[in-house]
């Protein structure tokens, strides 16, 4: 049996849940207009329609947002409970032409504000809460959200351990961090989405699938603050500890705008991400369009990656695949993590192998036209790109080499082609190009 109800019967969306929980399916219809809520448990077999301009828009403060255990920038630990949230759910539609408000305005100056004072420790009465609970704080590394002031904001929408989940039609904006967080999850669709947050707004990633399966996403316009499609599996001891990869996703049809990385692949690779198809779509203003990253104590292998027909304008980096992602590495790792001589290869070190990148038009390239640097002790092996035709932007329109990829201001140069080191079996345009290596 199924059952209809309207939010506006109800106090708030959370109740008309929880007042119709006997119902072996549910539908909620979030009508025209602004309902503001808190935080939000979903319940398996439920269908929650938007009509037209209905707004979900959830409270920003911090206090709200109860401890949970889940993982945050790779690592399991409590954070703030999500905003949208299901854990051990299934059969779950998100539909309609309405929109989920993150209010994320009031997370990103709190942050802005950690960040102008280089704040690194807790200090607010909801950081102090989640460092009790997370007592190796501290030496947590993490991907640039400085989680050693366990300000770990809430992702906007988290499928935690979930299955059989479709989202199509609506808008998702104004993410406190990311956006649509997959995690542990499989059997998904995400087709016609908007995803929508201000350049500025950092980590604010549209979709983090995230050690999950089988996930199918297309038709979408992302425009964001950090990563846009982004496929993660847990970050070093405790991802390789878990071991769930991520695997079997694709990507058709989408068009990303702002956004750090279009088609983002990592830095968190523990666990391994494969079988990865992508195709169709278009990068307008995108820092790097195809973009697979990691670094030492990272962990994993990105292996089977195929991505074809591919349209990008004034992108500052079309292609990069590189192991020397910095952000986020603490002080005492430097001296290992990035060094550029090689290190002893242990469960920790990544790997990145059988990429295949063909029909790639790239025009006003603004930094370099591709970036691919691999480790001396373990390069990055088979890679084929065919059919790459790309063209420079206009002099005043050039950005340094630098702005290619974050490696800490290694191996950039002045030349604006294809910078290649630590690669092996590397086949560019029909030639087999010579991979430099660089002490």
């Amino acid at each position: 049996m199924q059952l209809t109800v309207s939010i506006d019967d109800y106090q708030n969306f959370q109740q008309a849940l929880d007042m119709n929980n006997h119902a072996e399916q549910l539908e909620v219809i979030v009508t025209t207009g602004v309902h503001k809520t808190g935080p939000i448990d979903l319940r398996s077999n439920l269908t929650i329609t938007f009509e037209d301009d209905g707004v979900l828009q959830f409270d920003d403060d911090p206090s709200l947002y109860q401890p949970i255990w889940t993982r945050w920038e790779g690592i399991e630990c409590y954070a703030m409970h999500p905003l949208l949230y299901a854990a051990g759910q299934s059969n779950i539609t998100i539909r309609g032409n309405g929109r989920i408000d993150g209010s994320g305005q009031g997370w990103w100056e709190k942050f802005r504000q950690i960040e102008a004072e280089d704040r690194t420790l807790p200090r607010e009465d909801y950081e102090l809460r989640l460092a009790e609970l997370n007592p190796d704080y501290k030496t947590r590394t993490g991907g640039g959200g400085r989680p050693s002031t366990q300000f770990l904001r809430p992702p906007l929408v988290q499928f935690w351990k979930c299955q059989n989940i479709n989202l199509q039609d609506f808008t998702i904006e104004n993410s406190p961090f990311w956006t649509l967080h997959l995690l542990y999850s499989s059997d998904i669709v995400i087709n016609n989405m908007t995803f929508r947050n201000p350049a500025d707004a950092i980590n604010t990633d549209a979709m983090d699938i995230d050690s999950s399966q089988n996930v199918k996403v297309t038709n979408c316009l992302l425009d964001v603050g950090d990563d846009g499609v982004t496929l993660k599996s847990g970050s070093g001891e405790d991802g390789l500890k878990i071991g769930i990869p991520t695997e079997n996703v694709t990507v058709d049809n989408c068009k990303i705008l702002a956004s750090h990385g279009g088609i983002a692949i990592g830095s968190e690779t523990a666990a391994g991400i494969k079988d990865v198809f992508v195709k169709n779509c278009a990068f307008e203003g995108t820092r790097r369009g195809i973009r697979l990253k990691s670094r030492r104590t990272r962990g994993g292998t990105i292996q089977n990656i195929q991505l074809d027909n591919l349209q990008m304008d004034s992108c500052w980096c079309p292609i990069t695949l590189e192991m020397y992602f910095a952000p986020g590495v603490l002080p005492d790792e430097e001296a290992t993590v990035l060094s550029m001589d090689e290190q002893p290869v242990t469960p920790a070190t990544p790997h990145i192998r059988d990429v295949k990148i063909t029909n790639v038009n790239a025009t006003n390239v603004r930094a370099t036209a591709a970036f691919i640097v691999g480790l001396p002790e373990a390069p990055i092996e088979n890679v084929t790109i065919e059919n790459f035709d790309w063209s420079l932007a206009s002099e005043e329109n050039l950005l340094p080499t630098e702005r290619a990829e974050e490696t800490g201001g290694r191996f950039h140069d002045d030349d604006r082609g294809i910078k290649t080191v630590n690669v092996e079996h590397l086949q560019i345009n029909g030639a087999n190009i010579k991979s430099i290596t660089e002490k």
